[in-house]
């Protein structure tokens, strides 16, 4: 629990007094569910006096000055809370009946604490480590969610690995891909790769991709790239500069996958700070003229971006139109990308576009790209409207059995959470 000196020091900072127990109660299920955003900061500036927009409309010197409050709140306020999961969540222990299980396959750029182990520090390695993990998804899940062991993990009522494996690049290169026999009668293998976003320990992303490969029944193979985040929600800096010296890592990954003729269909899957991972691996290949790898993925998806907007517009120039086109999936009302945006001292975020505006839709058509509100969709995450992907992947089947035009035309569309489809606004041009 926060103790009474720090609530205190949250209501100095602008937190109605009667309101400081549902920033603990936030803070404890961001810590449970391990968000890849950053949690108590977006409710403390919600509430401090002059609000959000008065915080954004600050100037940089402002904004850096007021900066190492907010973050001694935050460390106080989690401080306080439970602990984050850790690796003792990878010992395997013994399956359950009436569990379904994930496979996972690991790519990761963060360094072992041990070479023979998979234990995995928040360091970069200086080449690529693999793995192999085997969750399994409770019969309590609920869509959306990762059900956290509140002890000892219990496959019965939490998620739980049940097995694990070091594996060698040439492991991982044969797990990914089918057989050289299986390719030629025509089956390949279809691939998912997972970027998570800011503070997310490996525990966290690991689990994270678990409930989306459990949520969506994807019919092919999860892959997790899994960058060296501190998983601290003070190290938001730390993580920036982690995310930008990843590029390469994924270059190499995405190389590795689409190389391989034995994979089929390849989906890219990013959410929050690891869509600038991906939005500038994809950006590097193209101006390297490595045009092959891009042709080969599939969907590529943005959600959440923590990219400037201008930033972002650069990087799409870069890549160009997509086919399927990019999709990028916003909501307006993030409250931890606007909160991003103040800690960065720049301006509004990919992830919190809106596509009421004309110039957003504009723009969506002449790059070619697909923005989705997904507003309507519940977020796991509460308050911080942050975490909508996850809630979407439940959807993941009802879509794939929407229309192709449906599912692949650009523009600017809203996600009709009630109907699970994607529906086109307003595209006039902006005048």
């Amino acid at each position: 629990m926060v103790n009474s000196v720090e609530l205190m020091y949250i209501k100095d900072l602008g937190v109605r007094t009667e309101e400081s127990n549902q920033a603990v109660i936030s803070t404890r299920q961001h810590r449970l569910m391990g968000a890849s955003h950053i949690v108590v900061a977006g409710f403390l500036s919600r509430r401090m006096g002059r609000g959000m927009s008065g915080l954004l409309s600050l100037g940089r010197g402002a904004r850096r000055k007021a900066q190492p409050a907010i973050i001694v709140a935050l460390a106080l306020t989690l401080g306080g809370c439970a602990s984050r999961p850790g690796p003792e969540l990878l010992v395997p222990v013994a399956t359950a009946p009436g569990t379904k299980s994930s496979s996972i396959y690991v790519a990761t750029n963060r360094k072992r604490d041990t070479p023979s182990q998979n234990v995995f520090t928040a360091e970069p390695a200086n080449t690529l480590n693999f793995a192999k993990f085997t969750i399994a998804i409770p019969p309590n899940h609920q869509p959306g969610n990762i059900e956290w062991p509140e002890g000892a993990p219990d496959p019965r009522v939490s998620f739980a690995t049940t097995d694990q494996a070091v594996l060698t690049s040439t492991e991982f290169r044969k797990a990914v891909a089918l057989s050289q026999q299986s390719s030629r009668q025509g089956k390949k293998q279809n691939v998912l790769i997972f970027v998570h976003g800011y503070n997310n320990n490996f525990q966290e992303s690991l689990y994270r991709l678990a409930q989306i490969d459990a949520d969506t029944g994807f019919n092919g193979i999860p892959v997790l790239f899994a960058w060296p985040s501190q998983g601290d929600v003070a190290g938001y800096g730390a993580d920036k500069e982690a995310a930008a010296n990843s590029r390469d890592s994924l270059i190499e990954l995405l190389t590795m996958v689409t190389n391989s003729p034995q994979v089929g269909e390849i989906m890219v899957v990013a959410h929050s700070m690891g869509c600038m991972v991906t939005a500038e691996a994809l950006r590097e290949l193209r101006i390297s003229r490595r045009d092959r790898v891009i042709a080969r993925l599939g969907r590529v998806v943005l959600a959440a971006p923590d990219i400037d907007v201008d930033v972002f517009q650069s990087q799409v120039q870069a890549i160009g139109p997509l086919n399927p086109p990019l999709t990028v999936l916003v909501s307006k009302d993030d409250a931890a990308l606007r909160l991003s945006s103040f800690i960065g001292g720049s301006g509004v975020r990919v992830g919190a576009l809106d596509i009421e505006n004309p110039r957003v839709r504009d723009a969506a058509l002449k790059a070619k790209v697909r923005i989705i509100d997904i507003s309507q969709l519940q977020s796991p995450d509460g308050g911080m409207r942050h975490d909508r992907l996850f809630s979407l992947a439940a959807l993941y089947p009802q879509l794939e059995r929407r229309p192709a035009a449906e599912r692949q035309g650009f523009g600017a569309f809203l996600f009709d959470a009630a109907n699970a489809r994607p529906i086109p606004v307003n595209q006039s041009p902006a005048n």
